[in-house]
């Protein structure tokens, strides 16, 4: 029995979850919205809204937290300096899932998961 299994499973390892969720998690700081099938975001959103959680703290400790799960410098500034300051007074809730339908090759749901009240950064 699978009683108080909480993770998504989504058809894969441990570690192809793990680097699917962070594939996704960089893939939404680079462009602040995301369309995937609705398990996918269910499952990631806990994963981007942590690492917000985590730039709010702005900390050496979870600074190294977040590249730890982004592998990336520059994705971790991003985080750090422009997206989790927006959220500095929101308790939570930084994401917003929206279904879109049904894709057609394979019917399945598909949702669009974008930050709430986002401002992107401009290009220099």
């Amino acid at each position: 029995m699978r009683h108080q299994k909480r993770v998504a499973k989504l058809g894969r390892t441990r570690s192809h979850r793990k680097a699917l969720l962070a594939n996704l998690a960089i893939s939404m700081i680079e462009h602040g919205k995301l369309k995937t099938t609705d398990a996918k975001a269910k499952a990631f959103r806990g994963v981007i809204e942590r690492l917000i959680t985590l730039g709010k703290k702005d900390t050496v400790h979870s600074r190294r937290q977040a590249f730890k799960v982004l592998q990336n410098k520059d994705l971790v500034k991003t985080l750090f300096d422009h997206i989790s300051p927006q959220y500095a007074d929101r308790p939570g809730g930084y994401t917003r899932i929206t279904k879109l339908g049904f894709r057609s090759n394979d019917c399945a749901p598909v949702s669009l998961i974008e930050f709430v009240d986002y401002k992107q950064p401009e290009e220099e």
